[in-house]
């Protein structure tokens, strides 16, 4: 693969380094803070030049209880070339508009703008994530599509690129978005290299999607199709059909596919198809099973079909799925 163009060249940013301010919000997540500072200030040659700064200089309480000292108040937005804003909790709570003002301003006057995991809230709060794709840890996702309707959550990526603005997902996916930062700004071999010293991937296989673990649907008692989805369960390495399933709880095809959406919230065959791929995870992380006789138990039928549907759904592929996911012999 042909190594990526640099943004700016090291030497010349020895004299002018590029700035980031990295803003720390009360109650920030200790790991999340740790992350861009580790990797931008690993990065030979010292092409970057790191600042914590809050909305005063002086000590900020950390989730985890202990406080952090920052160098600078929000001015630092107004110098910095990237604003990074690491994940805080709760994550719902108001921040003061002393601080979404600032970052709004930051994009207005061009500066590239960066969250990690929850720090998708603030910029999302500041207006600044409207009519653009974001993604943030997975569990707050639908928590993001929520409250910000004008912004389009994605929580199957590790993190998303719209150019002036990037935003990634939770925790190790910030070493992700800041590596591809690296990578953009001073091309594949400074990142690789600062990679390497963080005992990291330079590039993780897949997205968060694969990290997901997702109950097909909430089973509530007395519901009139919960012992068709159980015997289903049951029968996944069997052709399953929507007339077969209708049989089974004795219902018209028609009436039992509505009653199936009303009860799901997705369509049998879908259903059918993520229950597949469930089954499929569970026997790469359990067992050692050739993928032709998983496609096979899983209902999948060939290698090719599983592998096409795990892209798809997961982005990522059966045997690096296992790589991932298997424990240790």
């Amino acid at each position: 693969m042909r190594e990526e163009t640099a943004t700016f060249d090291v030497a010349a940013r020895r004299a002018a380094p590029h700035r980031v301010a990295v803003l720390t919000i009360e109650d920030v997540l200790p790991l999340d803070l740790g992350i861009p500072a580790q990797v931008f200030t690993g990065v030979p040659g010292d092409p970057y030049e790191l600042t914590l700064c809050g909305r005063t200089s002086g000590p900020v309480p950390t989730a985890a209880g202990f406080a952090v000292t920052v160098d600078a108040g929000l001015e630092a937005l107004r110098e910095a070339d990237t604003v990074v804003v690491p994940g805080y909790t709760p994550h719902l709570r108001e921040l003061p508009r002393d601080v979404l003002a600032a970052l709004a301003e930051a994009y207005a006057g061009g500066r590239r703008l960066v969250s990690i995991c929850t720090g998708a809230f603030a910029l999302a709060a500041a207006g600044i994530l409207d009519g653009r794709r974001a993604t943030t840890h997975w569990k707050h996702a639908d928590d993001l599509a929520e409250r910000y309707p004008d912004v389009t959550v994605d929580p199957r990526v590790l993190y998303l690129d719209e150019g002036q603005v990037l935003t990634s997902a939770g925790v190790a996916a910030g070493i992700d978005l800041c590596l591809h930062l690296v990578r953009r700004d001073l091309g594949a071999r400074t990142a690789n290299q600062v990679a390497r010293s963080l005992v990291s991937a330079p590039h993780r296989e897949g997205g968060q999607a694969q990290y997901i673990k997702r109950p097909l649907a909430p089973e509530t008692p007395g519901v009139t199709l919960a012992p068709t989805r159980t015997w289903a369960l049951a029968r996944l390495h069997e052709p399953l059909t929507v007339p077969l399933l209708a049989a089974h709880a004795h219902m018209a095809p028609r009436t039992f596919a509505r009653r199936f959406v009303s009860e799901t919230g997705t369509t049998p065959l879908r259903w059918l198809l993520d229950a597949r791929l469930d089954r499929a995870r569970e026997l790469l992380e359990s067992t050692e099973l050739a993928v032709d006789q998983i496609a096979d138990r899983c209902g999948l039928g060939s290698p090719s079909n599983l592998r096409l549907h795990f892209r798809r759904a997961l982005g990522t592929t059966p045997t690096a799925y296992r790589t991932a996911f298997a424990p240790s012999p």
